[in-house]
């Protein structure tokens, strides 16, 4: 099999072979990180018994071999992460020599700290769960918030799709781009896109009245004629974008487009994207889309390349920073 990506082999390898095994999460990605390293994934035989409880049974002997698990913890949150937790403890159990979750998209990150009393702190509770599972390490795209890698008692490593943003803008036939922050937490995130493109960089003010509500208060950056690209992390409701669309507009922008990494989509937001003013709306496949949700607007770009690249580093025991040098 041809593949995309360079695998040297498992002599190069301090640890035993090479295994793929996938949730029922993301399968298409899982596929297509197979098809980029040529490696099969291994079938869980995820089952579910009649109450809803989950089982697995993995077909192929896992001893001593280096298992990659490839499961975003996308909707349905708890279901999926249920999965995540039950393969981990199932290949803990059949002696696997090292397991690596391969996590593309982190569910529950938005409580990362206790903004107000009595809350928990849930992206730290998922992490200890992880780990006690059984996952060796993490593999991480995007997190909501960095301090989130810190986290785990484990090896972990966080990986950055704005190159692949950045390769695809170029394609575009923009001028005068300016990227958008749509608040001060997600500055360090349009930075590292601004930083690829060598363009200038604006932020969004919004604020929250209640958890269910977001007014976009004003923007602040040189935006009026200019080409306008929102950076996210996560698209949920497509509100905030939609009002943040329509500042840029009130303040002369020519044109508008979205890049998120994680589209996760819930209840009509595909719809109020389209009906948003946005010339385009860029998103990954760290979660699967649903098809009524696809089309225009919407453009999206694989991680499969690079999670299969980070995979085969860490298999191989060889930097994977270097991948964003």
């Amino acid at each position: 099999m041809q593949t995309a990506v360079e695998f040297t082999g498992e002599a190069s390898s301090p640890w035993g072979e090479l295994k793929l095994i996938a949730g029922s999460a993301n399968p298409d990605l899982a596929q297509r990180i197979s098809a980029e390293i040529g490696v099969p994934l291994t079938d869980p035989r995820l089952r579910r018994f009649p109450d809803g409880e989950i089982n697995v049974k993995i077909e192929d002997s896992m001893r001593g071999h280096d298992v990659f698990v490839v499961q975003p913890t996308s909707p349905p949150v708890n279901e999926h992460l249920m999965e995540l937790f039950i393969i981990l403890d199932a290949l803990r159990r059949a002696s696997a020599g090292r397991v690596t979750a391969v996590v593309p998209y982190y569910g529950y990150a938005r409580k990362e700290r206790k903004t107000q009393p009595r809350e928990p702190i849930t992206a730290k509770l998922v992490a200890n769960f992880i780990t006690l599972a059984g996952a060796d390490r993490l593999l991480l795209l995007d997190l909501h918030a960095e301090a989130i890698e810190g986290f785990f008692d484990v090896p972990t490593d966080h990986l950055s799709p704005h190159r692949i943003i950045a390769d695809y803008l170029r394609t575009l036939n923009l001028h005068n781009i300016t990227v958008v922050a749509p608040d001060a937490g997600g500055g360090r995130r349009a930075e590292a896109v601004a930083s690829q493109l060598q363009v200038p960089i604006a932020f969004g003010y919004k604020r929250r009245p209640d958890e269910a509500t977001v007014e976009v208060i004003a923007v602040s950056g040189d935006v009026e004629g200019r080409d306008c690209v929102v950076v996210e992390d996560i698209i949920t409701t497509g509100s905030t974008i939609s009002k943040l669309a329509q500042a840029l507009h009130a303040q002369r922008a020519n044109k508008v487009l979205i890049a998120a990494t994680h589209p996760v989509l819930t209840g009509d937001a595909g719809e109020r994207l389209r009906k948003a003013k946005v010339d385009q709306v860029i998103v990954t496949d760290s979660v699967p889309i649903a098809p009524e949700n696809l089309g225009p607007p919407i453009t999206v770009l694989s991680v499969a390349p690079l999670l299969a690249e980070a995979i085969i580093r860490v298999h191989e025991n060889r930097s994977v920073s270097e991948l964003f040098r």
